[in-house]
């Protein structure tokens, strides 16, 4: 896990919620929807990450479910971040 520290109190250490794969996910789906205008498909992911799509689906279901990302049910390309992006690590 990626660890931040507050700026109120430095010596308490806040772990952000995902782990490095995640953050790189969240990474690539920021700089996607700032570049095209409209969200990555699970297929962009996956070309991106070399994986196969039960591999993308899984990793868009888990972020869904830690609360960083929202998807609009029968939407497509319809996922948006839900954290701040300053969260975010840069993309590798």
């Amino acid at each position: 896990m990626r660890q931040a520290i507050t700026a109120s109190d430095e010596n308490q250490v806040m772990t952000v919620p995902f782990t490095d794969l995640q953050g790189q996910y969240l990474a690539y789906i920021a700089t996607y929807t700032k570049l095209h205008r409209r969200a990555p498909a699970e297929a962009d992911l996956q070309r991106y990450f070399g994986v196969t799509p039960p591999t993308v689906h899984r990793m868009v279901v888990a972020l869904t479910e830690r609360g960083l990302i929202r998807r609009r049910p029968g939407q497509p390309r319809s996922i948006e971040i839900l954290i701040s992006p300053d969260q975010l690590p840069p993309l590798r």
